[in-house]
């Protein structure tokens, strides 16, 4: 298969679709195959005020939708096309299994809806750093001259990619474990599984289960399968993939890499996979200095962006220049400001115990600020890995008895401050007590290591409040 490769282009013309759930990709699922001639019906669990005017847009256009209903098979359907968050125990896709209906993700319906001269997908997946190495991918991209976009999880929907006028010479993918669980066709160009830890098991029902479908990103792959060195499920996953004949297995690591890796030595990140001779000989690529922020998970998170760019025959310059102009997301170790000696950083983002380990790895010593819901995630091996890093916690949040406890266990001598709080303050008194603890050449970190939900509509929100009261705090000069 070339890097082109499409699959066979279906009949739309009065096929019975059922979308599973409204929203961010269930009515563009929806306008698309309704466009194509499809006889569409989507069903959706909740019944709102907001699932009420968007049916009414979308009945409006001549696309059945069915609220407070989403166990029930429409009768006569003939595929299903679901949202990511729907899990795979509902009971429509039970009923879709006993009636042997095919079930897509949106991801596929992309795949499936590629024209003839499509562009090659280079898809990045992993528990943490997702997004940004999709972004740094595409930023290298850009820099060598390609037309390019990051789509999937991320950015440009990939129904619009594909479809859309825009053309592409190549496109940077982020695709979640839920995508890739409902994708069993997509086969692309290069993919990386950039690490793996516990998450979303609510979801996938196991770990095993989590990471056979991050494993699927591999499946077909036809130039590279980047895995992570430090990281042994990930090479585990590129061992047990069917790739297309010649495809190798290329791994990234902080230390000085072995032929067929991308690593760092004596502070420049340096290719030895995709040059002559790799036996003795290694292309220098960027300094770590060129990567912002330069904390050691961000330069993992470089190392695979260079890799897959690589693997797509981009030179070196090319990724030198993509990663000097990239700039990550906020809230994703963004420096806040500096108080009265005491560095802020903000690392809302890190939403999972993998991410805020990651995070703790990159400052010390450090107030650390957590807490929220744990999602069904356990502390102990975070708190245990990082305490020594640690001057004080300040905990807040419905879970935080999780992870006083583990502190409680592991670092006995680390004081706590728990706060039993969740209005709009919180988050103010929440930095006042870390400034309280922290020293000049200490850092502030929100790393939270939960989910928002409980007391925020999304981690952004979260890290916005974080920032507006380390801001007052200097401002008030109360440190």
């Amino acid at each position: 298969m070339g890097s082109g490769q499409v699959t066979e282009q279906l009949d739309w013309n009065g096929k019975k679709v059922t979308v599973a759930g409204l929203g961010i990709s269930g009515i563009p699922a929806a306008r698309v195959l309704h466009g194509l001639g499809a006889l569409v019906t989507v069903v959706n669990d909740g019944d709102d005020e907001r699932s009420r005017a968007q049916a009414a847009e979308l009945e409006a256009e001549g696309i059945t939708v069915r609220l407070g209903d989403g166990a029930t098979l429409p009768s006569g359907t003939e595929l299903i096309v679901t949202t990511p968050g729907w899990r795979p125990d509902k009971p429509l896709f039970a009923a879709a299994a006993e009636a042997g209906v095919e079930i897509w993700g949106d991801v596929e319906l992309a795949w499936r809806l590629r024209g003839p001269d499509a562009a090659p997908w280079l898809a990045v997946t992993g528990t943490n750093g997702k997004t940004t190495t999709v972004r740094m991918l595409a930023s290298i991209l850009e820099a060598a001259g390609l037309r390019t976009a990051a789509v999937g999880n991320i950015g440009v929907s990939l129904l619009d990619a594909v479809l859309g006028e825009e053309t592409y010479d190549v496109l940077a993918v982020e695709l979640s474990s839920y995508q890739l669980h409902w994708a069993p066709s997509v086969r692309v160009h290069s993919a990386a599984v950039l690490n793996l830890a516990p998450d979303h098991l609510d979801w996938h029902g196991s770990m095993e289960a989590y990471a056979a479908d991050k494993g699927r990103i591999y499946e077909g792959n036809q130039v590279a399968c980047v895995y992570n060195v430090a990281d042994q499920v990930t090479e585990d996953l590129v061992r047990e993939a069917d790739v297309e004949e010649g495809c190798r297995a290329i791994g990234f690591t902080l230390g000085t890499p072995g032929p067929s890796q991308l690593g760092v030595v004596e502070g420049i990140l340096v290719d030895r996979a995709f040059v002559e001779n790799r036996q003795k000989n290694a292309q220098e690529l960027a300094e770590v200095a060129d990567v912002q922020p330069p904390a050691p998970h961000n330069i993992a998170n470089a190392l695979a962006a260079a890799a897959l760019a690589r693997a797509f025959g981009v030179e070196a310059k090319a990724v030198r220049d993509g990663l000097k102009a990239f700039r990550p997301d906020p809230h994703r170790i963004e420096l806040v400001e500096e108080v009265q000696g005491v560095t802020y950083v903000d690392d809302s983002k890190a939403t999972n115990t993998h991410a805020a380990e990651a995070s703790l790895a990159a400052y010390d010593p450090i107030v650390w600020i957590a807490g929220g819901l744990a999602k069904g995630a356990t502390f102990d091996e975070l708190v245990r890995n990082s305490a020594k890093r640690l001057r004080g916690a300040v905990l807040i949040g419905a879970d935080r008895a999780l992870i006083r406890e583990a502190l409680a266990r592991h670092a006995p001598e680390v004081p706590v401050v728990d706060l039993d709080r969740t209005d709009t303050e919180a988050m103010s008194e929440a930095v006042r007590e870390a400034a309280r603890l922290a020293r000049p050449g200490d850092t502030v970190l929100l790393a939270p290591a939960c989910a928002s939900m409980d007391m925020f509509t999304n981690y952004n929100k979260r890290g916005e409040a974080f920032a507006d009261a380390v801001r007052a705090l200097a401002a008030t000069g109360d440190a």
